[in-house]
């Protein structure tokens, strides 16, 4: 009896110098899905006949219908190569910014991704920004050119031109990498066609090809443009006979990609930041399936019958059913129900899961993406996975019969879970619920889905923005008293500088608490223009915001200085002026008098007094409120010249760049997100649906002076906040 796809998938699992974890990554539409999916038919997994058009791998109702992928689909297969077989696990990520979160979340757990690009289209924006997500969790690209047919068919090229246009993109993709990835791997990652780690053909027509496959089989281009010119489809299906895009596509990426063992040993310093020589970093190092368990989830599915499902990578130690495990995070004890292996959207059983895979686990009740779970209580969990952009668009979001409020709590934390992009915030008093995501087509989709998985009727109110509160200058010390008159902090405020900031954004110096000698931490924040003696004493990096502790000889500070961060953290997530984030600002503890008696030192004395002093500081640092802005790019034919640049200017935007090929137009401008609702429709109305646009960046930047005090007023109508003397907004009183 031939063995099924489950059974060879278990017994390769322990085999780990024949596993690849990957992933596809391009901008959206250039065929991500269709090209999974023949991997998937190659595999023997789904007919062939189906491929493409079937989308397999967009299993919710919404993704087919939109054309576009949502959520990261995982797969195992299994595929040969001279004799040998290899287990391939594969993740299909969305292209389409505003789900961008899903992207960076699979980047976690796999070592090496495939980036396709259209052959018309080039390398695009998104492009860039998957590269970018890649690079920065050390995974290694190898690339794919899609959608050849199209050269040939619409652009009748010769293979000169062919291959012309495919050193452009070759060139173009080499040059990303060397600007963005870090500088032991700029040489060693570029793709390079002789090696075979480029391949090009058709997702579609199902057929690849690369210089090792053709130095192998003798097809050269003119088969491939013969095929294409001969009018019956016959030639077409034969070329994908003679070159089935699974084999070229898997061969390159079993030779280029790395195993887990191998990129294991650079992955895990950049992205678990323990100690290295310990029992779990030297187990971690060299995927050891006899050390401590370490698994870090990185997406949530809920299923009807098994209910959350915990989707991640397992990087060290064997996982086995019924096992006890601890969640890192949420500081509890879970047992692991059932374990399991995707085969598309159906999920198989299996005993236990060796290190080095992608696999589910049922049981963890209150895992969440991101999550480390392992069998050590006080295993140093994995480094944030973070996210290239934050959500800047919010809705408020009602049931609309009383009886579904309860239900829709349960649905929002699950929502939260499913997507952490999605932050959810419950005011418990006010019985609002606001959703923050990353755009308006962001918050549709999951609306959608509350709608029509979760069976709960709603309503939204119209997106608002969310902004940041931030300060212009250095203040001068405040006093901060504690309710009892015992315990006094000094504290100023002044800007982080820009260099720091870029730094913190980048992602180089890492945020979070800091505990212990940390040389990695300290230099970067050396490297950033800060001086040695300061870079010691920062003790919290927290959403672009900075705590230094600038005191001396203070007995008891051990006892207040976690009470203090967690006041800091506080201010700035609710800042003084409209209770919005706070962002770029740091905070400098300068002396503090405490009480010799413990109990009159209490988290009740302690985080007032820190509260009073860094508000008073921030109103008299010249507090100012940013707004969200978006560097978009537009691309029309160039008779829309004139409606684009109206359509920028009348939405406070400015134009930075505008370049022309032939009739081709591509436009940069930057627009603020308060004044982007609604300009998918208007790009459509005004270019006659010509006209698309994509995100590039996107950052905070000072709201003009004429508008700062008309939008601060109106967030504070809008939250229904009360302003005190020193004109700190408060939160409503409860009635």
């Amino acid at each position: 009896m031939a063995e099924k796809m489950v059974e060879k998938v278990v017994r390769l699992m322990s085999k780990r110098e024949q596993i690849r974890n990957i992933c596809t990554s391009a901008h959206i539409d250039h065929g991500k899905t269709t090209f999974s999916d023949n991997l998937l038919a190659g595999a023997g997994m789904m007919s062939e006949e189906l491929a493409g058009k079937a989308l397999q791998l967009d299993f919710h109702e919404d993704e087919q219908e939109r054309g576009i992928t949502i959520d990261a689909a995982n797969v195992s297969m299994v595929h040969e190569r001279d004799g040998k077989e290899y287990l391939i696990n594969l993740i299909d990520t969305p292209g389409h910014v505003d789900f961008g979160g899903d992207v960076t979340r699979a980047m976690r757990a796999i070592d090496g991704t495939i980036i396709l690009v259209d052959a018309v289209e080039a390398i695009m924006p998104q492009t860039e920004t998957v590269l970018r997500q890649a690079l920065r969790e050390r995974i290694r690209p190898v690339l794919f050119i899609n959608k050849v047919d199209r050269l040939i068919k619409e652009l009748k090229l010769t293979p000169e031109q062919m291959q012309e246009r495919f050193v452009r993109i070759i060139t173009h993709l080499n040059k990303l990498i060397k600007q963005i990835a870090e500088d032991e791997f700029k040489e060693k990652w570029q793709v390079n066609v002789n090696e075979g780690s480029v391949a090009f053909g058709s997702a579609f027509h199902n057929w690849a090809l690369s210089i090792p496959y053709m130095q192998r089989t003798g097809i050269t281009f003119k088969d491939v443009i013969d095929a294409y010119q001969n009018e019956d489809g016959g030639k077409v299906e034969e070329l994908a006979d003679r070159a089935p895009l699974h084999v070229v596509v898997l061969n390159m990426s079993i030779k280029h990609h790395p195993n887990p063992m191998q990129a294991q040993k650079y992955r895990i310093p950049k992205i678990w930041h323990g100690d290295l020589e310990s029992e779990t970093g030297k187990s971690l190092l060299n995927t050891d399936p006899n050390g401590p368990v370490a698994f870090v989830c990185t997406k949530i599915v809920v299923d009807k019958h098994a209910g959350e499902i915990a989707a991640g990578r397992l990087f060290s130690g064997t996982l086995k059913e019924s096992q006890e495990v601890y969640l890192i995070g949420a500081k509890q004890q879970a047992r692991v129900q059932q374990l399991s292996v995707y085969n598309g959207a159906k999920r198989e059983s299996i005993r236990e899961a060796a290190p080095g895979n992608i696999v589910g686990i049922v049981g963890l009740k209150s895992v969440f993406s991101g999550e480390t779970v392992s069998t050590l209580q006080d295993m140093e969990p994995f480094e944030e996975i973070k996210h290239i952009f934050e959500p800047v668009v919010t809705k408020a979001i009602e049931a609309k019969s009383p009886s579904d409020l309860p239900k829709l709590v349960e649905v929002l934390k699950q929502v939260n879970k499913e997507d952490p992009t999605i932050l959810i915030e419950i005011n418990e008093e006010t019985g609002e619920h606001l959703m923050s995501g990353m755009g308006e087509l962001h918050l549709e989709v999951i609306e959608n889905r509350i709608k029509t998985e979760k069976g709960i009727d709603v309503q939204t109110s119209p997106p608002i923005v969310v902004y940041r509160e931030t300060i212009t200058r250095q203040s001068p010390e405040f006093e901060g008293k504690s309710p009892n008159k015992h315990n006094k902090f000094y504290i100023q405020v002044e800007p982080v500088e820009d260099e720091l900031y870029a730094g913190i954004r980048s992602g180089e110096i890492r945020g979070g608490r800091i505990k212990k000698k940390d040389q990695d931490f300290w230099a970067a924040l050396e490297k950033h223009g800060m001086a040695s003696k300061t870079s010691r004493k920062v003790r919290d990096i927290y959403k672009g915001n900075m705590l230094i502790d600038n005191t001396r000889g203070i007995v008891h500070v051990g006892e207040v200085i976690e009470m203090a961060m967690d006041a800091f953290e506080d201010i700035m997530t609710f800042g003084p002026l409209a209770r919005e984030p706070g962002i770029r600002v740091k905070c400098i503890v300068n002396d503090i008098k405490l009480h010799e008696d413990a109990i009159h030192r209490g988290p009740a004395q302690i985080l007032p007094a820190v509260r009073e002093a860094v508000r008073l500081a921030m109103m008299n640092a010249g507090p100012v409120i940013f707004e969200p802005v978006q560097e978009l790019q537009f691309e029309a034919p160039v008779q829309y010249m004139g409606e684009l640049s109206k359509l920028i200017q009348n939405r406070r935007g400015q134009l930075l760049d505008m370049t022309q090929e032939e009739d081709h137009l591509t436009v940069k401008a930057k627009l603020p997100v308060g004044e982007m609702f609604g300009l998918t429709s208007d790009l459509r109305s005004a270019t006659e649906g010509r006209a698309s646009q994509f995100l590039i960046d996107q950052m905070f930047e000072r709201i003009p002076m004429e508008l700062q005090q008309k939008i601060l007023k109106q967030i504070r109508e809008r939250k229904g906040l009360r302003v005190d003397e020193s004109g700190i907004a408060l939160p409503p009183e409860r009635g």
